[in-house]
């Protein structure tokens, strides 16, 4: 398993996680920080100017994920990893990555006072893994607070295990981690495993509408962004019956009549995904009473909402906006159309 340890710079992460390996047997420490310095010598200057933090760019995510998996399947035992997430959709990427690869993470949040973490980081110096023209700036860290108090508010506090450490020691709070991972209190992440595709897949996906037209999008724990209802195609099983079923597992709503097809897009392979086809169907018109009837499924989904075209634009990632807006299209115009890599073609 993975104790992943998070809180703003400055809480301990690190002190603790060295202070927690010489008390749980056969653990290791990892620090991303790692990962990140590598990243940060391998790539392209012009390429990391681009980002404000190594944790924006994807190969430092994906790096950590599969190293992550690679330490655990060379010395099993437990992997500790001391490192601020504050973002929510990275660690629905970075814990939804880790579950698909069965690893289980207990999240644990070091949260001192405020005052006491101001304490903290005027004595500190700055990591050497800032991004490109940020070293030597003094007031990062203090530039990071309002980042957590933010994800401390919106997610972080109901996602983590909080620990205060206000007045612990490194070594207290490891203990203190112990302890509440030895009674209980430190519950596995709760995010659906996911396993990832070893070759193409077909996914199928349905769209359902308010009376206003407006789509039905889920946000997903396990893998960052909005997306419509659906999920891959079982073998044997039909893609319009496989997204019925998604639909029904996905927001309690089942579907009465097979629904009609908008879009088929080939999704070309961009590794380390697969690529594949994706299918989406009209799911047609909810009334006030079963669009209010949406209930979500746990861990699977965390949210859902009804946006207009203009809303989507803002919740889901590209490749899945443009998928929606020629299926939209092709709504209105009572036809079927064939999408390359989110293209018109033919």
């Amino acid at each position: 398993m993975i104790v992943w340890i998070n809180g703003a710079f400055g809480a301990g992460k690190t002190t603790t996680a060295r202070e927690l390996i010489e008390l749980i047997p056969n653990s290791t420490l990892f620090d991303p920080e790692d990962i990140g310095a590598a990243v940060v010598r391998l790539l392209p200057p012009k390429h990391l100017a681009e980002v404000g933090d190594f944790q924006d760019l994807p190969i430092w995510r994906r790096l950590l994920i599969d190293t992550a998996a690679a330490m655990l399947a060379e010395l099993g035992g437990t992997l500790v990893v001391p490192m601020a997430l504050l973002r929510q959709e990275y660690r629905d990427e970075i814990f939804g990555g880790l579950a698909a690869r069965r690893i289980s993470v207990r999240h644990i949040l070091l949260a001192p006072a405020e005052t006491i973490l101001r304490e903290r980081i005027a004595g500190r110096e700055a990591p050497p893994t800032l991004p490109l023209g940020q070293l030597g700036q003094g007031h990062w860290a203090y530039d990071r607070i309002e980042p957590y108090r933010a994800a401390l508010a919106s997610w972080l506090a109901a996602d983590a295990h909080p620990i205060d450490t206000s007045g612990l020691t490194p070594y207290e709070t490891a203990v203190r981690i112990i302890e509440d991972l030895g009674a209980g209190t430190v519950p596995v992440c709760d995010i659906v495993q996911t396993p990832e595709p070893t070759a193409e897949t077909v996914a199928a996906g349905v769209l359902l509408f308010d009376e206003q037209d407006r789509v039905l999008l889920v946000d997903p724990t396990y893998k960052a962004g909005w997306e419509f209802p659906g999920g891959v195609v079982e073998r044997g099983e039909a893609p319009a019956q496989a997204g019925m079923r998604e639909v029904a597992e996905e927001t309690g709503i089942r579907l009465d009549d097979v629904p009609r097809l908008l879009v088929v897009d080939w999704e070309p392979p961009a590794p380390p995904g697969y690529g594949g086809l994706r299918l989406l169907f009209d799911g047609g018109r909810l009334d006030p009473a079963r669009a209010r009837a949406v209930l979500l499924p746990g861990p699977e989904l965390r949210g859902w909402c009804f946006a207009s075209e203009e809303e989507a634009a803002e919740l889901l990632p590209p490749v899945r906006y443009e998928r929606l807006k020629w299926a939209l299209r092709a709504r209105e115009r009572g036809v079927a159309l064939y999408l390359e890599a989110g293209v018109p073609v033919g």
